[in-house]
């Protein structure tokens, strides 16, 4: 029952938005939804998931700091500074059998999006199939007014224009690692080379160089 409490209050504050990032072993994904968008209950990882043979390793850019994490589902966030406001780069992993597939998962954050023209966000996302070594990658782009995740109690927060996510659904051993980078258009499209730099990076194994 404390797992569920946990992963519960965690995924309430799934959107909310130093020491210098380098190469980082983590143990990430969005959390299945109830209808209407309101976060569900998902029980925590089982003890030594996604660790080990059944981790991820990826370098950060050096310029991202990384922050503790603010819940036992965010494995590393990264606060990345930006003249016209920071964004933060969060990496969830939920364990086996959690987190549902990527392609659903990239068009659920989309529609989070309204177009500058008032379409939803999916209707002008990119997305891109990408293999790093022989990790199989899912990266989706897409920009507009944010519609808003949940706060604590289901508060929705306030819309947010000239947004931008960047998102990679990893592929891992055991189960699907979430990498998003959200925060003010300007500063997430500047970052938009590191964050492919990162997912390049991506590595099977914990303590692999």
């Amino acid at each position: 029952m404390k797992h569920r409490l946990v992963a519960t209050l965690a995924f309430c504050l799934l959107f909310a938005n130093g020491v210098r990032a380098d190469h980082h072993t983590g143990t990430g994904g969005a959390p299945p939804s109830q209808p209407g968008g309101i976060p569900g209950t998902v029980e925590s990882p089982p003890p030594g998931s996604g660790t080990g043979a059944t981790a991820l390793t990826w370098t950060a850019p050096p310029a991202w700091l990384a922050t503790v994490p603010s819940n036992s589902m965010r494995k590393a966030q990264y606060r990345v500074l930006g003249d016209a406001g920071d964004a933060e780069c969060v990496v969830f992993y939920f364990g086996p059998g959690q987190g549902g597939d990527a392609l659903s998962n990239a068009q659920r954050w989309a529609n989070q999006f309204t177009l500058a023209d008032g379409r939803p966000g999916k209707e002008g996302m990119q997305v891109e199939n990408r293999m790093v070594g022989d990790i199989e990658v899912l990266l989706i782009a897409v920009s507009g007014t944010y519609q808003g995740g949940f706060r604590m109690q289901a508060e929705r927060e306030p819309p947010k224009p000239n947004q931008m996510l960047l998102a990679a659904v990893a592929k891992g051993p055991d189960a699907n690692w979430f990498f998003k980078l959200t925060g003010p258009a300007a500063t997430v499209e500047a970052q938009r080379s590191a964050f492919d730099a990162l997912v390049g990076s991506l590595k099977r194994g914990a303590g692999q160089p």
